[in-house]
């Protein structure tokens, strides 16, 4: 049982103490949990906050999200495991997720500050580490790259690049069963070549909410997206030749019968502008479209609670038309 879990379990007592972190603090010991506020303080700070005199300062703020490095279960590699990052806002509440798509180079600048900024945003992110995934290597680099040169785009059809996207497959799957997330609420996401492996995952999984692809490569089948359910994000620069043919697909295919896309152009922009390591970076770019990638997020993910409806004012008598006959007045009584 995770410590979260123990702290939802504890008796309906003013103080009670178990293992876990502090809020203020960030440290992982014995704590104790101030059930009327759904605090977990350690004993210093627990001193301070009922106010004891103390010759120590209380710890700072906890983390908005912790990360970790975990294995999950999948059957497209021979070892039957891969390896993965997570990242769990500590809020206690139920967390949407957010899966990030890689391409063979794994853990990127472009994919660790998505990650980043979608954990503190709110969200479970987990990003599947394939530059360290032994069965993933040269021969798939080579069948993304052949595919969009020859074949129109990146081929869904390939069996090195199937191999990806059932990867990919099976840690949407472990992410929707982890502890404190809401798997109703659930995305993709990708960048370049996974890019173009985040719109292969929807197509296949109808219970996505949202899914948005920065500069992705074309695909082949070129209406691919015809089969994706839940609404599309598309942000690239003008100046990248790759993004603007994905970007023709996807339009060919929006419509009344197929997916909701919504297409931001950046101008200017060229390939990569997102990466931070690459000469193509962008600051202004960057913050802009981060901007709108996560606006787009949350309207999919995290809607506004409806208002509820105003009461109805209170209005005085009705005033008769202009040219309406005037109502007699009543007869009085004695």
């Amino acid at each position: 049982m995770r410590d979260d879990d123990r702290m939802m379990d504890l008796p309906n007592e003013f103080g009670s103490g178990i293992v876990g972190v502090c809020d203020i603090c960030g440290k992982r010991q014995a704590v104790i949990v101030l059930q009327k506020e759904r605090y977990k303080l350690c004993v210093l700070d627990f001193l301070n906050k009922t106010w004891l005199k103390t010759d120590k300062s209380p710890g700072a703020p906890a983390p908005l999200y912790r990360s970790d490095r975990i294995w999950f279960d999948t059957r497209s590699v021979p070892e039957g495991k891969a390896l993965a990052i997570v990242l769990t806002p500590t809020k206690l509440v139920r967390h949407p997720v957010v899966l990030i798509t890689p391409d063979v180079y794994g853990l990127t600048t472009t994919l660790l500050d998505a990650a980043i900024r979608f954990a503190r945003d709110g969200y479970e992110v987990l990003v599947p580490d394939t530059g360290k995934t032994p069965s993933v290597g040269p021969g798939h680099h080579l069948a993304l790259r052949t595919g969009v040169r020859f074949r129109g785009g990146v081929s869904s059809r390939s069996k090195k690049v199937l191999g990806l996207v059932n990867l990919y497959v099976d840690a949407l799957d472990f992410l929707r069963n982890r502890d404190m997330v809401d798997p109703a609420k659930s995305a993709v996401f990708g960048a370049s070549y996974g890019g173009s492996l985040a719109l292969a995952v929807a197509a296949q999984d109808t219970r996505l909410a949202a899914v948005g692809l920065a500069y992705p490569q074309p695909v082949a089948p070129p209406d691919l997206a015809r089969l994706v359910t839940a609404p599309i994000l598309y942000v690239g620069g003008t100046a990248d030749p790759g993004a603007a043919k994905a970007r023709q697909q996807l339009a060919a295919v929006a419509g009344p019968q197929g997916p909701r896309v919504e297409f931001v152009d950046l101008p200017g922009g060229a390939h990569g502008f997102l990466a931070r390591d690459l000469p193509a970076y962008d600051l202004r770019l960057a913050e802009a479209a981060w901007g709108r990638i996560l606006a787009f997020f949350r309207q999919q993910l995290q809607p506004p609670i409806p208002r509820p409806p105003a009461p109805p004012l209170l209005q005085g008598p009705a005033t008769p038309p202009a040219g309406a006959p005037a109502k007699p007045p009543a007869a009085s009584t004695a």
